[in-house]
C-alpha cells in the first residue's frame, strides 16, 4: 500500500506543466513548477517544516511550544500544519493587506492571528516586523521563526526544490525566474542550479514599491523606492538575509496592475487558479522575452493558489474599484 504517515509526508515532488497560450510569442519551453500541489497549496510549507525540523534539532523549538511568526500567509499555513503533526501552538501576525482568505484560513487551521497596519515603517513598534519580534520575547516557550534571515528557508530549496526542477528537465533548464519576497526560494533553486551549471541565468521578479531591483544594480538601498504596492507575497522594504544578490543575475519590476490582470489570465487562458505572485511571475516572464533563444528552457516557479485571492483580483468589483479593468 502506498500513504503517507502524515500530510507532511505529501510536501514537495510537484509537477512541470507547459505553458502554453500565454506564452505563445516566446521562441522557447516554458514550465512552471506548479507548487500549489504542496499540502498547504503552496511553495512555503517546504522551507516551514524545514525552519521547524531545523529549530527542534538544535532546541530552539521545545515540546509544547508556541511558534511565533511575521507572514504574508503562506509561510503561516505550511507552519500550522506542521505545528498541528508535531503538537504546537501558532501566534501569526499579518498585515492588513493581505486578503482576507488569507486570515481566515489561517484561523481555520487553528492559528491566532494578528493583523497590524501595512503603510508604517519596518521599524515601527506596529510593523508585523516589530509585533511578531515582541510577540516572541514575551511569549513562554515561544520560538519566533524569522522567515526572512532564517537560512533553514534557503536551505530548503537547496535540498528539495533545486534538485526537483534539475531532475525534470533533465538538466536541460536554461533560465529559472521566480518572485523575490524573503529571498529564501531564489536563492536557494538558483545556487543548486548554479553548481550544476553556472550558465543558468536566475532571474527575479520585483513589485513596484520594492528596494530589490535598485539595490541588486546599485548596490545603494534607496527609501525612495519604497511605497505601498497592492501584489502581495514579493517585494520587501528591508535587505533579508535569505536574498543572495550574487546568486540573482537581474530583476523586472511588473506593476500591480498587470500582476492581478495575467493572474486572471492564468487562470482563464492556461486553467491554472493561482494566486497574486504568479501573475507577476509569468509576466516577468514575457517582459524578460528578448533574454530567450528558441532552444532555451525557462521555468517559472508559481507560489500559491488562487482560492486565497477570491476577494481580490479574482472579484471583478474589486478589479473595476483598482481601476484594473474597464
Amino acid at each position: 500500500m502506498e500513504y503517507a504517515e502524515n500530510i507532511l509526508g505529501t510536501i514537495g515532488n510537484t509537477p512541470l506543466v507547459k505553458m502554453n497560450k500565454l506564452v505563445e510569442d516566446l521562441p522557447c519551453l516554458v514550465l512552471a513548477k506548479y507548487e500549489t500541489f504542496n499540502p498547504g497549496n503552496s511553495v512555503k510549507d517546504r522551507m516551514a517544516l524545514q525552519m521547524i525540523e531545523d529549530a527542534e534539532a538544535d532546541g530552539r523549538l521545545k515540546p509544547g511550544g508556541t511558534i511565533i511568526e511575521g507572514t504574508s500567509g503562506n509561510t503561516g499555513m505550511g507552519l500550522a500544519l506542521a505545528a498541528i503533526v508535531k503538537g504546537y501552538k501558532c501566534i501569526f501576525v499579518m498585515a492588513d493587506k493581505q486578503s482576507k482568505e488569507k486570515v481566515d484560513i489561517m484561523r481555520a487551521v487553528g492559528a491566532e492571528v494578528i493583523v497590524c497596519p501595512t503603510d508604517v515603517e519596518p521599524t515601527d513598534p506596529r510593523s508585523y516586523y516589530s509585533v511578531s519580534k515582541r510577540l516572541g520575547e514575551e511569549t513562554p516557550n515561544s520560538w519566533y521563526v524569522n522567515q526572512y534571515d532564517n537560512p533553514s528557508n534557503t536551505k530548503a530549496h537547496y535540498e528539495s526544490t533545486g534538485p526537483e526542477i534539475w531532475k525534470q528537465t533533465d538538466g536541460k533548464i536554461t533560465h529559472f525566474v521566480v518572485g523575490v519576497g524573503t529571498g529564501g526560494t531564489i536563492s536557494g533553486v538558483g545556487k543548486y542550479l548554479k553548481e550544476q551549471n553556472p550558465n543558468i541565468k536566475v532571474w527575479g521578479v520585483d513589485t513596484y514599491g520594492s528596494v530589490f531591483k535598485k539595490y541588486h544594480e546599485t548596490g545603494i538601498f534607496d527609501e525612495d523606492e519604497i511605497y505601498p504596492y497592492v501584489t502581495e507575497g514579493i517585494g520587501e522594504d528591508i535587505l533579508p538575509k535569505n536574498v543572495d544578490f550574487d546568486i540573482i543575475d537581474g530583476f523586472t519590476k511588473v506593476t500591480d496592475k498587470d500582476a492581478c490582470v495575467y493572474t486572471q489570465r492564468l487562470a482563464k487562458e492556461e486553467g491554472m487558479f493561482l494566486g497574486n505572485s504568479a501573475g507577476s511571475a509569468i509576466k516577468g516572464v514575457l517582459q524578460l522575452k528578448e533574454h530567450f533563444k528558441p532552444d532555451d528552457v525557462v521555468v517559472v516557479l508559481f507560489h500559491d493558489h488562487g482560492s486565497r485571492y477570491v476577494g481580490k483580483m479574482f472579484n471583478d468589483d474589486w478589479m473595476r474599484k483598482m481601476g484594473y479593468i474597464d
